[in-house]
């Protein structure tokens, strides 16, 4: 049986901490070894505890979560997990803690949203946490973000409206995301992304990214076109689908029951462009936790749809990617600085779909 997951609970309020402790320890697998009131004790305890896992609060006093983070993850990297007010200000700091080295955000609870349920996630996230690849979190995090070189193939893009780059991530997924979309050039193929986020954060992540890349970069609302040069990333605790308006690709947002866990649901998005996109679309799974979209990255490999996913060498999570390479769904297995010249090719009409076996 392997050991429990050592947590470390970082808060500065005393109730969070005893009820955060209760709800983890009862959880299989978790156990929490320690809660500090701030990032003072928490540094002292880091070192004589060797947790794991460390959750972390962002507002503290006498040194803030994101400052914090940044001296942990140059000094003693581990997986951290960000556990946040949803806050304009929180999103925010919460958006550069991801930048920073931190695995995931997790939402503080609210009337809406019991200590149970946000346990129950936080232990999930844990324990994809405590496998993540601690190496591409520290090459990866940066207290800057800096736009790469981006590398493109000579060719010209062929000019079309009808091509779409449908990219699903979870865990780890926003520096991911960023890398992806920040190699796109503007003449892109429309892009819809489905990236496990809190409701809130991501119209938040959007504006980020809208500010590194050359394409737009926006959060999707109902009834939006897909067209070239543009990214809509779905909304936190909605589903995005991808439909058709004539000739037009549009996207759907909805309500709905959480798929594979989640909503937005990977699953949803792949689905519906398998359905209403076939081989004019390119799938892309990437770094995250659990299965969501491997099984809808099958039926869009199935319809004609080229099909990539991230190799485990480049993954902070190599979850979602495994199970799509099981199931058959990735027609390319890609380090994550290739995937967009897997993309390019794709729309410069070099790259084909390959039919599943």
């Amino acid at each position: 049986m392997a050991p429990d997951i050592k947590v470390l609970i970082v808060d500065d309020s005393s109730i969070v901490r005893r009820v955060l402790s209760k709800e983890l320890n009862a959880q299989a697998g978790i156990e929490v070894i320690g809660t500090a009131p701030d990032p003072f004790i928490a540094r002292d305890k880091v070192v004589t505890l060797q947790p794991d896992v460390l959750t972390l609060d962002l507002e503290m006093p006498r040194m803030d979560g994101l400052t914090f983070l940044r001296k942990l993850m140059k000094y003693h990297p581990l997986p951290v997990i960000v556990v946040s007010s949803l806050t304009p200000k929180g999103c925010d700091t919460a958006l550069a803690c991801l930048e920073a080295g931190a695995i995931d955000v997790i939402c503080k609870p609210s009337e809406s949203y019991s200590v149970g349920d946000m346990a129950s996630q936080l232990a999930r996230v844990i324990k994809a946490a405590a496998t993540a690849n601690i190496k591409k979190i520290t090459e990866s995090a940066s207290s800057d973000t800096v736009v790469p070189q981006i590398r493109r193939p000579t060719n010209a893009l062929l000019k079309t409206t009808h091509k779409v780059i449908a990219l699903g991530s979870s865990t780890g997924g926003t520096e991911a995301l960023r890398s992806v979309l920040t190699s796109l050039p503007k003449q892109a193929p429309g892009v819809i992304a489905t990236q496990h986020m809190p409701e809130g954060f991501t119209k938040s992540f959007a504006e980020r990214l809208d500010g590194l890349c050359e394409i737009e970069v926006r959060e999707g609302v109902d009834g939006d076109w897909v067209v070239p040069g543009l990214a809509l990333i779905a909304p936190g605790n909605k589903h995005m689908l991808l439909a058709r308006d004539g000739a037009r690709y549009i996207v759907k947002v909805c309500e709905g029951p959480p798929v594979c866990r989640h909503r937005p649901s990977v699953e949803v998005l792949f689905e519906s462009t398998a359905k209403h996109a076939g081989q004019n679309a390119i799938g892309v799974i990437m770094t995250g936790m659990g299965r969501d979209g491997a099984r809808a990255l099958l039926s869009m490999r199935k319809a004609g749809a080229v099909t990539v996913a991230q190799d485990e060498a480049s993954c902070i999570v190599f979850g979602m990617p495994r199970e799509a390479i099981e199931c058959g769904a990735a027609q390319i297995i890609s380090s994550l600085d290739d995937i967009p010249n897997h993309i390019l090719k794709f729309a410069a009409g070099k790259l084909r779909n390959k039919v599943a076996a």
